[in-house]
Protein backbone atom coordinates (compact mmCIF):
# COMPACT_ATOMS: atom_id res chain seq x y z
CA UNK A 1 0.00 0.00 0.00
CA UNK A 2 1.27 3.19 -0.70
CA UNK A 3 1.72 5.83 1.91
CA UNK A 4 0.83 9.18 1.82
CA UNK A 5 4.09 11.00 2.72
CA UNK A 6 4.60 12.61 6.21
CA UNK A 7 2.71 16.12 6.26
CA UNK A 8 3.87 19.32 8.05
CA UNK A 9 2.43 20.59 11.00
CA UNK A 10 1.16 23.43 10.40
CA UNK A 11 0.31 25.89 13.37
CA UNK A 12 -3.49 26.66 13.37
CA UNK A 13 -3.20 29.05 16.33
CA UNK A 14 -1.63 31.96 17.60
CA UNK A 15 2.00 30.03 18.59
CA UNK A 16 1.73 31.38 22.39
CA UNK A 17 5.01 32.14 24.47
CA UNK A 18 5.61 31.63 28.43
CA UNK A 19 7.15 33.99 29.91
CA UNK A 20 10.63 33.31 31.40
CA UNK A 21 10.61 36.31 33.42
CA UNK A 22 7.40 35.12 35.15
CA UNK A 23 8.76 31.17 36.11
CA UNK A 24 9.46 30.43 39.46
CA UNK A 25 13.54 30.07 40.49
CA UNK A 26 14.64 27.71 42.04
CA UNK A 27 17.62 29.52 42.80
CA UNK A 28 16.80 32.11 45.50
CA UNK A 29 20.42 33.85 45.57
CA UNK A 30 20.09 34.88 42.10
CA UNK A 31 18.50 38.71 41.86
CA UNK A 32 18.13 41.24 39.09
CA UNK A 33 17.75 44.88 39.51
CA UNK A 34 14.76 45.94 38.35
CA UNK A 35 16.05 48.29 35.35
CA UNK A 36 17.29 45.50 34.05
CA UNK A 37 14.63 43.15 34.31
CA UNK A 38 12.69 45.28 32.53
CA UNK A 39 15.17 46.05 29.37
CA UNK A 40 15.11 42.39 29.74
CA UNK A 41 11.07 41.97 29.43
CA UNK A 42 11.29 44.89 26.48
CA UNK A 43 13.71 42.68 24.76
CA UNK A 44 11.93 39.55 24.81
CA UNK A 45 8.49 40.94 23.98
CA UNK A 46 10.42 42.96 20.84
CA UNK A 47 11.82 39.73 19.56
CA UNK A 48 8.67 37.63 19.63
CA UNK A 49 6.66 40.32 17.81
CA UNK A 50 9.52 41.02 15.32
CA UNK A 51 9.34 37.18 14.73
CA UNK A 52 5.53 36.96 14.71
CA UNK A 53 5.29 39.40 12.31
CA UNK A 54 8.18 37.89 10.06
CA UNK A 55 6.90 34.07 10.11
CA UNK A 56 4.78 33.09 7.43
CA UNK A 57 0.84 33.94 7.65
CA UNK A 58 -0.31 29.88 7.78
CA UNK A 59 1.78 29.50 11.22
CA UNK A 60 -0.31 32.09 13.24
CA UNK A 61 -3.64 32.05 11.08
CA UNK A 62 -6.39 29.52 11.30
CA UNK A 63 -6.82 28.54 8.01
CA UNK A 64 -10.22 29.12 7.13
CA UNK A 65 -10.70 28.63 3.17
CA UNK A 66 -10.99 25.84 1.14
CA UNK A 67 -11.21 24.95 -2.26
CA UNK A 68 -13.68 22.59 -4.36
CA UNK A 69 -12.49 21.45 -7.57
CA UNK A 70 -14.66 20.78 -9.63
CA UNK A 71 -17.86 22.40 -8.33
CA UNK A 72 -20.49 21.59 -10.88
CA UNK A 73 -20.77 17.71 -10.54
CA UNK A 74 -23.24 16.20 -7.73
CA UNK A 75 -20.48 15.67 -5.06
CA UNK A 76 -18.60 18.78 -5.91
CA UNK A 77 -21.74 20.89 -5.44
CA UNK A 78 -23.24 18.89 -2.54
CA UNK A 79 -19.54 19.63 -1.05
CA UNK A 80 -19.47 23.48 -1.59
CA UNK A 81 -23.43 23.50 0.61
CA UNK A 82 -21.89 21.14 2.70
CA UNK A 83 -19.09 23.12 4.14
CA UNK A 84 -20.42 26.71 3.78
CA UNK A 85 -22.61 25.10 6.34
CA UNK A 86 -19.64 23.95 8.46
CA UNK A 87 -18.60 27.77 9.00
CA UNK A 88 -15.86 27.26 6.13
CA UNK A 89 -15.00 30.07 3.14
CA UNK A 90 -15.20 28.36 -0.12
CA UNK A 91 -13.04 28.35 -3.61
CA UNK A 92 -15.57 26.36 -5.83
CA UNK A 93 -13.67 25.81 -9.28
CA UNK A 94 -15.47 25.52 -12.31
CA UNK A 95 -14.40 24.78 -15.85
CA UNK A 96 -17.33 26.38 -17.93
CA UNK A 97 -19.33 29.90 -17.28
CA UNK A 98 -22.71 28.83 -17.35
CA UNK A 99 -21.73 26.44 -13.71
CA UNK A 100 -20.84 30.15 -12.32
CA UNK A 101 -24.33 31.47 -12.90
CA UNK A 102 -25.90 28.10 -11.70
CA UNK A 103 -23.72 27.80 -8.40
CA UNK A 104 -24.74 31.28 -7.36
CA UNK A 105 -28.45 30.74 -8.37
CA UNK A 106 -28.52 27.30 -5.99
CA UNK A 107 -26.65 29.44 -3.01
CA UNK A 108 -28.13 31.85 -0.28
CA UNK A 109 -27.35 35.58 0.46
CA UNK A 110 -25.62 34.31 3.68
CA UNK A 111 -23.36 32.46 1.50
CA UNK A 112 -22.58 35.60 -0.81
CA UNK A 113 -19.11 36.41 1.54
CA UNK A 114 -17.97 33.13 2.38
CA UNK A 115 -17.94 31.78 -1.43
CA UNK A 116 -15.73 32.97 -4.09
CA UNK A 117 -17.05 31.43 -7.63
CA UNK A 118 -13.53 30.58 -9.97
CA UNK A 119 -13.82 29.55 -13.25
CA UNK A 120 -10.62 27.01 -13.48
CA UNK A 121 -9.69 24.53 -16.72
CA UNK A 122 -7.60 21.50 -14.95
CA UNK A 123 -5.59 22.09 -18.30
CA UNK A 124 -5.01 25.99 -17.63
CA UNK A 125 -2.37 25.65 -14.95
CA UNK A 126 -2.47 29.61 -14.07
CA UNK A 127 -6.42 29.50 -13.11
CA UNK A 128 -5.40 26.37 -10.81
CA UNK A 129 -3.17 28.33 -8.71
CA UNK A 130 -5.58 31.35 -8.89
CA UNK A 131 -8.68 28.68 -7.34
CA UNK A 132 -6.03 28.01 -4.39
CA UNK A 133 -4.74 31.05 -3.38
CA UNK A 134 -5.26 31.42 0.46
CA UNK A 135 -6.67 27.82 0.94
CA UNK A 136 -5.86 25.22 3.20
CA UNK A 137 -6.94 22.25 2.18
CA UNK A 138 -8.38 21.21 -1.73
CA UNK A 139 -10.96 18.75 -2.47
CA UNK A 140 -10.04 17.59 -6.35
CA UNK A 141 -13.18 15.68 -8.52
CA UNK A 142 -12.07 15.26 -12.06
CA UNK A 143 -14.73 15.90 -14.34
CA UNK A 144 -14.70 15.09 -17.96
CA UNK A 145 -14.26 18.35 -20.35
CA UNK A 146 -17.81 19.16 -22.46
CA UNK A 147 -15.80 18.58 -25.62
CA UNK A 148 -14.83 14.74 -24.74
CA UNK A 149 -17.43 13.79 -22.14
CA UNK A 150 -17.55 9.75 -22.76
CA UNK A 151 -15.05 7.49 -21.26
CA UNK A 152 -12.48 6.02 -24.05
CA UNK A 153 -9.07 4.73 -24.75
CA UNK A 154 -7.90 8.49 -24.40
CA UNK A 155 -9.66 9.40 -21.22
CA UNK A 156 -6.91 8.32 -19.34
CA UNK A 157 -4.56 10.83 -20.54
CA UNK A 158 -6.45 13.22 -20.03
CA UNK A 159 -7.27 12.43 -16.32
CA UNK A 160 -3.81 11.92 -15.60
CA UNK A 161 -2.83 15.33 -17.22
CA UNK A 162 -5.55 16.95 -14.97
CA UNK A 163 -4.47 15.44 -12.22
CA UNK A 164 -0.41 15.92 -12.33
CA UNK A 165 -1.66 19.70 -12.94
CA UNK A 166 -3.46 20.14 -9.81
CA UNK A 167 -1.11 18.69 -7.62
CA UNK A 168 1.76 20.59 -8.93
CA UNK A 169 -0.36 23.93 -8.40
CA UNK A 170 -1.00 23.08 -4.77
CA UNK A 171 2.95 21.60 -4.18
CA UNK A 172 3.40 25.16 -5.62
CA UNK A 173 0.69 26.88 -2.76
CA UNK A 174 2.42 27.03 0.52
CA UNK A 175 -1.46 27.36 2.35
CA UNK A 176 -2.86 24.14 1.28
CA UNK A 177 -2.00 21.57 4.29
CA UNK A 178 -3.85 18.61 2.89
CA UNK A 179 -5.57 17.40 -0.27
CA UNK A 180 -8.48 15.15 -0.69
CA UNK A 181 -8.11 13.63 -4.06
CA UNK A 182 -11.52 11.71 -5.18
CA UNK A 183 -10.54 8.19 -7.37
CA UNK A 184 -13.25 5.32 -7.60
CA UNK A 185 -13.47 1.82 -6.32
CA UNK A 186 -12.48 0.71 -9.73
CA UNK A 187 -9.04 1.83 -9.33
CA UNK A 188 -9.03 -1.01 -6.60
CA UNK A 189 -11.19 -4.11 -7.40
CA UNK A 190 -9.95 -5.31 -11.25
CA UNK A 191 -7.14 -7.74 -10.96
CA UNK A 192 -6.11 -11.29 -12.59
CA UNK A 193 -6.79 -13.53 -9.02
CA UNK A 194 -9.90 -12.00 -8.07
CA UNK A 195 -11.93 -15.08 -7.51
CA UNK A 196 -8.88 -16.68 -5.76
CA UNK A 197 -7.75 -14.26 -3.69
CA UNK A 198 -7.77 -15.02 0.10
CA UNK A 199 -8.39 -11.70 1.59
CA UNK A 200 -11.34 -8.88 1.35
CA UNK A 201 -10.18 -6.05 -1.72
CA UNK A 202 -9.21 -2.71 0.59
CA UNK A 203 -7.13 0.06 0.18
CA UNK A 204 -4.20 -1.93 -0.13
CA UNK A 205 -4.92 -3.27 -3.71
CA UNK A 206 -4.64 -1.73 -6.92
CA UNK A 207 -6.32 -2.24 -10.37
CA UNK A 208 -4.01 -3.77 -12.87
CA UNK A 209 -4.03 -1.64 -15.88
CA UNK A 210 -3.43 -4.31 -18.69
CA UNK A 211 -6.31 -6.22 -17.26
CA UNK A 212 -8.17 -2.76 -17.85
CA UNK A 213 -6.56 -1.88 -20.88
CA UNK A 214 -7.35 -5.72 -22.29
CA UNK A 215 -11.09 -5.94 -21.20
CA UNK A 216 -11.68 -1.91 -22.24
CA UNK A 217 -12.12 -1.20 -18.71
CA UNK A 218 -11.86 2.32 -19.68
CA UNK A 219 -13.12 4.09 -16.33
CA UNK A 220 -11.06 1.73 -14.00
CA UNK A 221 -8.28 2.61 -16.34
CA UNK A 222 -8.54 5.82 -16.14
CA UNK A 223 -8.61 5.99 -12.30
CA UNK A 224 -5.89 3.82 -11.52
CA UNK A 225 -3.37 5.89 -14.07
CA UNK A 226 -4.67 9.52 -12.51
CA UNK A 227 -4.17 7.95 -8.81
CA UNK A 228 -0.74 6.88 -8.86
CA UNK A 229 0.10 10.00 -11.26
CA UNK A 230 -1.07 12.26 -8.08
CA UNK A 231 0.43 9.95 -5.63
CA UNK A 232 3.55 10.07 -7.51
CA UNK A 233 3.68 13.80 -7.48
CA UNK A 234 2.26 14.22 -3.92
CA UNK A 235 4.81 11.95 -2.77
CA UNK A 236 7.65 13.67 -4.64
CA UNK A 237 6.77 17.03 -3.71
CA UNK A 238 6.00 16.63 -0.18
CA UNK A 239 1.85 17.61 -0.49
CA UNK A 240 -0.02 15.81 2.37
CA UNK A 241 -2.64 13.74 0.40
CA UNK A 242 -5.36 11.38 0.86
CA UNK A 243 -7.60 9.83 -1.29
CA UNK A 244 -10.99 8.75 -1.18
CA UNK A 245 -11.86 5.34 -3.59
CA UNK A 246 -15.64 5.47 -4.31
CA UNK A 247 -18.65 3.22 -5.08
CA UNK A 248 -20.90 3.22 -7.72
CA UNK A 249 -22.33 7.09 -7.23
CA UNK A 250 -26.01 6.90 -6.97
CA UNK A 251 -27.96 10.31 -7.88
CA UNK A 252 -30.60 11.63 -10.13
CA UNK A 253 -28.53 11.53 -13.25
CA UNK A 254 -27.52 7.93 -13.47
CA UNK A 255 -28.07 6.17 -15.98
CA UNK A 256 -26.80 2.57 -17.64
CA UNK A 257 -24.52 4.23 -19.66
CA UNK A 258 -22.34 4.99 -16.19
CA UNK A 259 -18.43 4.34 -17.17
CA UNK A 260 -18.36 2.63 -13.74
CA UNK A 261 -20.81 0.14 -14.62
CA UNK A 262 -18.40 -1.55 -17.22
CA UNK A 263 -18.29 -5.11 -15.84
CA UNK A 264 -20.95 -4.71 -13.54
CA UNK A 265 -22.15 -9.02 -13.80
CA UNK A 266 -18.70 -9.49 -13.04
CA UNK A 267 -18.42 -6.87 -9.95
CA UNK A 268 -21.81 -8.38 -8.83
CA UNK A 269 -20.68 -11.81 -9.72
CA UNK A 270 -17.23 -11.66 -7.48
CA UNK A 271 -18.85 -9.84 -4.40
CA UNK A 272 -17.30 -6.53 -5.38
CA UNK A 273 -20.24 -4.28 -6.23
CA UNK A 274 -20.70 -1.27 -4.31
CA UNK A 275 -22.77 1.83 -4.34
CA UNK A 276 -22.30 4.93 -2.36
CA UNK A 277 -24.81 8.07 -1.43
CA UNK A 278 -23.94 10.93 -2.07
CA UNK A 279 -24.60 12.27 1.48
CA UNK A 280 -22.20 9.62 2.99
CA UNK A 281 -19.98 10.61 -0.33
CA UNK A 282 -19.96 14.04 1.57
CA UNK A 283 -19.46 13.08 4.88
CA UNK A 284 -16.50 10.35 3.84
CA UNK A 285 -14.66 13.67 2.63
CA UNK A 286 -15.08 15.80 5.13
CA UNK A 287 -13.87 13.13 7.59
CA UNK A 288 -10.96 12.70 6.28
CA UNK A 289 -10.12 16.28 5.74
CA UNK A 290 -10.64 17.09 9.07
CA UNK A 291 -8.78 14.29 11.00
CA UNK A 292 -5.39 14.89 11.41
CA UNK A 293 -4.97 11.00 11.54
CA UNK A 294 -6.13 10.46 8.44
CA UNK A 295 -3.70 9.26 5.39
CA UNK A 296 -3.39 7.09 2.43
CA UNK A 297 -6.22 5.57 0.63
CA UNK A 298 -9.90 5.65 1.94
CA UNK A 299 -12.73 2.92 -0.07
CA UNK A 300 -15.62 4.51 0.49
CA UNK A 301 -19.78 2.70 0.00
CA UNK A 302 -22.29 2.36 2.22
CA UNK A 303 -24.19 -0.37 -0.10
CA UNK A 304 -23.27 -3.71 -1.53
CA UNK A 305 -24.83 -5.08 -4.09
CA UNK A 306 -24.77 -9.11 -3.59
CA UNK A 307 -28.36 -10.40 -3.73
CA UNK A 308 -30.46 -11.02 -6.73
CA UNK A 309 -33.10 -8.55 -5.30
CA UNK A 310 -30.52 -6.17 -5.17
CA UNK A 311 -29.09 -6.16 -8.76
CA UNK A 312 -32.88 -6.34 -10.15
CA UNK A 313 -33.67 -3.41 -8.13
CA UNK A 314 -30.66 -1.57 -9.44
CA UNK A 315 -31.37 -2.57 -13.12
CA UNK A 316 -34.84 -1.39 -12.86
CA UNK A 317 -33.55 2.09 -11.42
CA UNK A 318 -30.72 2.38 -14.42
CA UNK A 319 -33.58 0.96 -17.47
CA UNK A 320 -37.51 1.60 -16.46
CA UNK A 321 -38.24 0.42 -19.51
CA UNK A 322 -36.62 -2.42 -19.55
CA UNK A 323 -39.10 -5.69 -18.87
CA UNK A 324 -38.31 -7.43 -15.31
CA UNK A 325 -37.28 -10.81 -15.11
CA UNK A 326 -38.76 -13.43 -13.06
CA UNK A 327 -37.04 -15.30 -10.01
CA UNK A 328 -37.42 -18.66 -8.83
CA UNK A 329 -36.90 -19.69 -5.45
CA UNK A 330 -33.27 -20.69 -5.72
CA UNK A 331 -32.16 -16.55 -6.80
CA UNK A 332 -34.17 -15.05 -4.06
CA UNK A 333 -32.07 -17.18 -1.47
CA UNK A 334 -28.45 -16.83 -2.99
CA UNK A 335 -26.69 -14.24 -1.22
CA UNK A 336 -23.02 -13.30 -3.00
CA UNK A 337 -20.39 -13.63 -0.47
CA UNK A 338 -19.03 -9.38 0.09
CA UNK A 339 -15.09 -9.84 -0.75
CA UNK A 340 -14.55 -6.16 -0.13
CA UNK A 341 -13.96 -3.83 2.83
CA UNK A 342 -14.00 -0.35 4.10
CA UNK A 343 -13.33 -0.84 7.64
CA UNK A 344 -10.64 1.78 7.54
CA UNK A 345 -12.82 4.65 6.61
CA UNK A 346 -15.26 3.23 9.22
CA UNK A 347 -13.20 3.86 11.70
CA UNK A 348 -12.78 7.28 11.06
CA UNK A 349 -16.48 7.85 10.93
CA UNK A 350 -17.73 6.69 13.98
CA UNK A 351 -16.45 9.58 15.87
CA UNK A 352 -17.66 12.26 12.81
CA UNK A 353 -19.82 15.12 12.95
CA UNK A 354 -22.04 14.76 10.21
CA UNK A 355 -24.12 17.82 10.82
CA UNK A 356 -26.66 19.57 8.48
CA UNK A 357 -27.79 17.59 5.71
CA UNK A 358 -28.36 18.54 2.08
CA UNK A 359 -31.47 17.93 0.67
Amino acid sequence: MLSAPIPSLPFKYPLTYPSLLSQPSSHHHLSLPPSVVVSLSLSLSLSLSLSLEMAPASLYEPPNAVCVMDASGLLGSRLVHRLLRRGYSVHAAVQNEGEIDRLKELSSPDDAEKLKIFRSDPFDYQSIVDALRGCSGLFYAFQPPQDQPNYDEFMAEVEVRAAHNVLEACAQTETIDKVVFTSSATAVIWTDDRKSQESDFDERHWSNVNLCRKYKLWHALSKTLAEKAAWALAMDRGVNMVSVNGGLLMGPDLTIANPYLKGAAEMYEDGVFVTVDVDFLVDAHLCVLEDVSSYGRYLCFNRIINRPEDALKLAQMLAPSAPSMPQSDDQELKIIQQRISNKKLNKHMVDFERGVQVD
